[in-house]
């Protein structure tokens, strides 16, 4: 018998008693499958959904890398599910921490984790600090676009995939259960610590702006229009209700200039060049 036709019968008892089961996943798997796709899961859990802002505060930066040209841009990850995105992580290595996604359940104090291989990097920020990071928190891409618009081939990869989860910007303050105070403060930054909880709140957002460490694409040499697509939770180390709007998309004509792109499809927009979003967010990342 089909282990899914099997598994139904506890999906259905699990709904009725409001307890969260995780059907046993084949053998070739290594995680269990994600609870807040199952609709009777579901529904006793507060199950997160991330959210991915289109890149913004495009601009060039040769300054990087000598003789090297990077398209820098800045990006919000947004919490705005019905419960937070939290990670719990554990020591595992001087550098690593293994992870477990805690998902918290509609009856109220109670949680439940689940393994889904992520993991924390004890991560160095030059002119700064090292700080505990989801470690594949995002993914920065450059495709080349097609003819008509479609997207091609990936052409780049940028090199920023570690992030906090914070609570830094209270971006959709009227979300139901959106708490008006920071839940889950800055990046800890201890050598020692053995155990780290990172997360960001419902209605709340981590942002990165344009000038902060790797927050770029090396688009040197390249001409033509291209898709900049910046991508949250590329590898699934949190499981959310919505794993479908993690990914969003800009289209770029390089060599660069703000403004109309003059680039085919439905995303290629102007792109506006009116806030410094590096002197806005000056005061957090020093």
């Amino acid at each position: 018998m089909n282990s899914a036709v099997r598994y139904r019968p506890l999906l259905a008892l699990a709904g009725v008693l409001g307890v969260l089961v995780v059907a046993p996943a084949p053998a070739s798997a290594q995680k269990p499958p994600n609870p807040c796709l199952d609709a009777l899961q579901r529904a006793t859990l507060r199950c997160p959904d991330l959210k991915m802002r289109k890149p913004f505060g495009l601009r060039v930066d040769p300054f990087v890398h000598p003789g090297r040209v990077m398209l820098r841009a800045g990006n919000s990850i947004d919490s705005l599910g019905a419960g937070p995105a939290e990670l719990f992580g554990v020591r595992s290595a001087r550098m690593y921490m293994k992870a477990r996604q805690r998902i918290y359940r509609r009856a109220r104090g109670q949680r439940v984790g689940v393994a889904t291989g992520a993991r924390l990097y004890f991560k160095y920020i030059p002119r700064q600090r090292s700080y505990w990071k989801f470690l594949h928190a995002a993914q920065f891409d450059l495709y080349r676009q097609n003819a008509d618009g479609t997207r091609g081939r990936r052409v780049r990869r940028g090199p920023k995939v570690s992030y906090c989860l914070r609570d830094l910007e209270h971006t959709t303050p009227g979300r139901a259960r959106s708490p008006r105070k920071r839940v889950y403060p800055a990046c800890n930054t201890s050598s020692r610590t053995r155990k780290v909880r990172l997360g960001t709140s419902v209605g709340w957002s981590d942002v990165y702006p344009p000038a902060y460490p790797e927050q770029y694409i090396d688009v040197t040499g390249l001409r033509g229009c291209f898709s900049y697509v910046h991508t949250a939770d590329p590898r699934n180390g949190i499981y959310e209700s919505n794993e479908r709007n993690n990914a969003s998309t800009v289209v770029v004509r390089l060599p660069f200039r703000g403004g109309r792109q003059r680039c085919p499809g439905p995303q290629a927009a102007a792109i506006p060049d009116t806030r410094d979003y590096d002197a806005e967010y000056s005061d957090v990342y020093r």
